[in-house]
This record gives structure tokens, sequence and C-alpha cells, in this order.
């Protein structure tokens, strides 16, 4: 305790080195939170959008459909496989399609596209596909028409009203073909999104495909991200050999590629700020050693043991490295709440490049725990490590040099 309290003391004796130490160490922390919070914030946004676009957080498929995208590969969504899904307590939605690919004409313009039959309630619920209807209406339960992306709408000359003509193959060979009214013009914030394809609801897709009461997919979302893959592994031993089970990342590897490598770049980053902490706190231990030689000499040639002199400077580097991590923490904290809340907005080229990739153009920050703890404990721990120095110093003090100094 007296060797806590004299380095307490001793730090303090030089104020400009001390504070000068602690504020390195201070914006060390906020900008490692930062750049961690933004990474956690962009992240995350990346996953929402794939997420909340089309994907869910989860897909139930027949086994072999995801390799052959085929419409023989469909299933019937069965009383037991809809109980076993409404009972895990982490699914929190369930939303049924089935998709396919057709000829779509009208006049003599014919293009090839997605058709996707859904239940415009649990969509909408899913994916908010009601809030990107640019002109006309959204579908309704008992709907005949269908919704169609925005540049599959001009490149096929179709306005509001005009009837699309279908045809495509339906389940294990039968002919699919069909005249849907145009009752909705849909426009993404993705390029990509706007040629994807169209919408109707399940009941005509099983009608159209002569596919009654099947499915391509379950589309699932969770309560929390981190239960997606408890929930996977939860419902693969349910299912069993039957269904497909598959997460977001296994649909979607090129965002995932994306965030790893984005992540990779982050490391190195931040690597090199970690860097630079260590050598400001290194650069003040050697400075405060440097000068107190002959203090630290005399101390010892007067009968204090080199032990107890190294832990007045092991605790002296701790006491620091505290200082500065506390008020770090203590700053970061409301700093990265108040960024969470307003999300720092992109315009220009660069908003451009973000709507491309459907993304909202905007720089969004996370606040997970471990954003906090992680810059907290990397950095006190580089604190301790550079505290070793002084400690080893003393030990290998020769007084008789010391007093010289």
């Amino acid at each position: 305790m007296q060797a806590f309290k004299l380095a307490w003391r001793n730090i303090w004796r030089n104020k400009r080195r001390t504070l000068i130490t602690v504020a390195s160490i201070f914006f060390g922390v906020i900008l490692s939170t930062l750049m961690s919070s933004m990474q956690d914030g962009t992240y995350s946004k990346m996953i929402d959008n794939v997420v909340s676009f089309y994907s869910g957080y989860i897909q139930i498929h027949h086994p072999d459909y995801w390799e052959s995208k085929s419409i023989d590969d469909l299933f019937v969504p069965t009383d037991s496989l809809q109980n076993k899904l409404s009972d895990n307590k982490e699914v929190e939605l369930i939303v049924p399609r089935m998709e396919s690919f057709a000829l779509m004409s009208y006049g003599l313009s014919t293009k090839g596209g997605m058709l996707i039959g859904i239940e415009p309630e649990a969509e909408n619920e899913l994916t908010k596909l009601e809030q990107w209807v640019k002109k006309g209406r959204y579908l309704t339960e008992k709907d005949d028409g269908i919704i169609m992306a925005v540049n599959l709408a001009k490149n096929l000359n179709v306005q509001l009203g005009d009837t699309l003509a279908l045809i495509s193959q339906g389940y294990h060979g039968y002919s699919a073909s069909g005249l849907f009214p145009v009752v909705g013009i849909l426009e993404f914030p993705s390029p990509a999104m706007n040629n994807f394809g169209t919408y109707i609801t399940l009941d005509r897709a099983r009608e159209f495909f002569s596919a009654p009461d099947m499915v391509t997919s379950m589309v699932l979302t969770v309560t929390d991200y981190d239960e997606v893959y408890p929930v996977k592994h939860t419902l693969e031993k349910q299912l069993g050999q039957n269904y497909s089970v598959m997460t977001w990342d296994e649909m979607d590897p090129v965002t995932k590629q994306m965030i790893e490598g984005d992540k990779g770049q982050g490391i190195i980053m931040k690597g090199i700020l970690y860097i630079l902490i260590g050598f400001g706190v290194f650069s003040t231990v050697i400075m405060m050693i440097a000068e107190r030689r002959k203090e630290l000499g005399v101390m010892v040639a007067v009968g204090m043991r080199k032990l107890k002199l190294a832990k007045v400077l092991f605790y002296e580097t701790i006491l620091i490295g505290v200082v500065g991590v506390l008020s770090g923490f203590a700053v970061s904290v409301p700093l990265v709440m108040w960024m969470v809340h307003n999300p720092i907005p992109l315009t220009g080229e660069v908003a451009d490049i973000y709507e491309e990739f459907g993304m909202e153009p905007a720089i969004y920050f996370g606040a997970d725990s471990m954003v906090f703890l992680a810059q907290i404990l990397i950095v006190f721990g580089i604190t301790v490590l550079v505290s070793a120095y002084p400690f080893t110093k003393i030990m290998k003090l020769k007084v008789t040099q010391s007093l010289r100094a």
C-alpha cells in the first residue's frame, strides 16, 4: 500500500510528462473505440441490408434446391414443420415463398426475370416491401395482380394497369402460363434490386406453377443476431436430412467475404494505433528512468530494496495507464452512444457508391459491449507490457554507475 501511495505521488511530480502520456492513452482509447464502433455499425448495417432486403437470417429449403434452383425441388410446409419452427423461442418471424424464373412479355418486348410468390403481410413485415412501391399499390392477400421492379418495367415498356403475360415451367413438367395486371411499380435504393424481378401472391404462384400447398423456402428471422447459428444447429438436429437449413452468409458469401476483408484492414489500422500508444508510453517510461537514475541509485544506496523500488516504478506506469484508459472510456461511451443515434450522412460520389451496393449512404456506429471492453483491455495490456521495462531496469541497476549519473 505504501508503494502504491508513493507511486501515485511520484507520477505527479512531473505533471507535464504524466499528462502527455495520459493524453496519448486517452486519445488512443477514444480513436480505437470509435474505429471499432464504426466497423461494428457498418457490418451490422450490411448484414441488416442483406437480411431485410431479401434473405432473412435463415432459410429452410428442399435439400437439393440451393444447388439446382429448380421448381421441382419444392416441399410442403407441414404442420409438424411449422410447429417445430414456431416452438423455437428465438425464431421471430416465418415467411414462406415460392421462387422461380419466368419469361415476361408485353407487346413486342420480352424479358426474363425472377417471379416470387409471397404472403403480402408476412413479406412486408420482413422486407418492408410496401415502402418501395413507387407507383400504384402493394399486393393484398387475394390479389390477382403483379408488382414489378422499375427497371424491368421500363425494359418491357409496362405501365400501371397493363397486363403482363408470363410463361415458365411448372412443377414436374407442367406448363406454366398466365396473365397478370400490373398493380404496382417498385423502386429500390439498390440498382441491382431494381432489375430483380416481380412479385405475386403465394396462392397465385402455386396456381401458376401447379404446385398446390408447396413452397421453395421458409425464411426465418431471429430475435438476436447472436442466435443465428445456435438456431441453425438446433433446426438441423430437429429436421434431419429432409430439409436444408442455411444462414444468410451461406447464401450470400460475397457480403461475408467483404466483411472479413474489411475486418483484416481494420486490424492492421488498429495495430498501428496500438503500436503508437505503446511507443508513447514506452518513451515516457524511458525518460522517467533516465531523469531519475541518480535518485534511484541513492535510494538503493541508503537501503531501499531493489524489488520494492521496482514495484514503485511498476505501479507508476500502471497508474498512468489506468488514468488514461478510464478517462478515455468515460469520454468514448457517451461519444459512441451519440454517434449510434446520429449516423454521419454521406453525399456526392461516395453516397452513390453506397447506394450501388444497396446500402444507405451513411456511416453507422455500433454499441456492442465488446467495442468498449476490447479497447480497454488491449490498451491496458500494452501498459502492463511496457511496465515490465522499469521493473527489469531497476533489478539490473548498478548503484555506483547511477550515483555518477
